[in-house]
């Protein structure tokens, strides 16, 4: 008795049909590629891989077809992402080969420079913000989430890690420096870094209002200069205005010491996108499991997690990412590594 290839099921053919097609093309490797750490709009991508829009759009509209993208909605744009492989799913091990096999991949030099001129552009523009409205962005921060609805749960945290007396703290974007005079109390020696002259001076008013001898204050780019390590590094509300957050995530886990702690107060996903033109966002928070797989990314182990929900809406993440001891040749910690 013959069967009739007709009536046998073919849904689930259909699916790793469209996740192999969707591998077969080299351009859309490189895609997958380009967002292993990053997301980007569509006219972005087509910029990176100088090809016209509608292109672009084509190819990820088959990716996403297969599963292989996910699309988050920032303000009116869209951007996209690789979506995580699902093992116990139809295709989930070929999904999460084919990621491992693409991870592999060079990208060429010319895409790998037009990623960076993204990513200038998206600095650039939080640059001008900040440098056009130092002065009213406390008032406009706090329509979001202000220092005050989080100070005591970063506070609580950060007790409860321990710290030695002689232990030292980085803050990245310090602001109006409203969290310094809590990391003076805190820590031997506190070093505050941002790239805009116009708040660092407001810190600056502030450490000198609060006699703060034990804090310096750098304009300089935590991203690009070098600095020393310290023992806790503070992002307070600050991920979400870099344009690259996985990216840098690594580079600030290397600004920690050996068996020291990076703090990250950040907004979590939210669909606001009026927060782009009020506070030079250029992300709309973050999903939780995002910034613990970009942090054991950059080599941190996820610690403890605090969530504050606030009357607007908005919801506030508080997370401990700790970085593991260095074990020298001969055993010993060495803290400065």
């Amino acid at each position: 008795m013959s069967l009739r290839l007709s009536h046998l099921p073919c849904e689930p053919c259909d699916e790793l049909a469209a996740l192999c097609k969707a591998g077969g093309d080299p351009l859309r490797l490189r895609v997958l590629r380009a967002l292993a750490n990053d997301s980007f709009g569509v006219l972005e991508l087509a910029q990176i891989f100088a090809i016209g829009q509608s292109g672009m759009s084509h190819h990820l509209k088959v990716l996403a077809l297969a599963g292989l993208v996910a699309t988050r909605r920032e303000g009116n744009a869209i951007f996209y992402r690789r979506a995580l492989a699902q093992g116990d799913s139809l295709g989930g091990r070929l999904h999460a080969a084919l990621l491992e096999e693409v991870d592999g991949l060079e990208l060429p030099a010319e895409v790998r420079q037009r990623i960076a001129v993204v990513h200038a552009r998206r600095a650039a523009a939080s640059r001008d913000f900040f440098a056009r409205a130092a002065e009213r962005l406390q008032a406009q921060q706090d329509l979001i989430a202000g220092l005050p609805q989080y100070r005591d749960s970063v506070l609580a945290l950060l007790d409860a890690l321990d710290f030695a007396p002689a232990a030292t703290a980085l803050e990245v974007g310090p602001g109006d420096g409203a969290f310094l005079p809590e990391l003076a109390r805190r820590f031997a020696r506190v070093t505050a870094l941002d790239i805009s002259p116009e708040m660092l001076e407001l810190a600056r008013a502030r450490c000198a209002a609060e006699r703060l001898g034990n804090v310096e204050l750098k304009l300089a780019d935590a991203l690009a200069d070098d600095q020393e390590a310290a023992d806790c590094v503070v992002l307070n509300m600050v991920l979400h205005h870099f344009a690259d957050p996985a990216a840098a995530l690594v580079r600030l886990a290397r600004l920690v010491k050996a068996a020291g702690s990076l703090l990250v107060t950040e907004l979590c996903s939210h669909d606001q996108g009026w927060a782009r033109d009020a506070c030079g966002d250029l992300w709309l928070g973050f999903e939780q499991d995002d910034l613990a797989r970009w942090a054991e990314a950059a080599g941190l182990v996820p610690g403890e997690s605090l969530y504050i929900g606030l009357k607007n809406g908005f919801q506030i993440q508080v997370r401990h990412f700790a970085k593991p001891p260095y074990n020298g040749p001969e055993g010993r910690q060495d803290r400065n590594r």
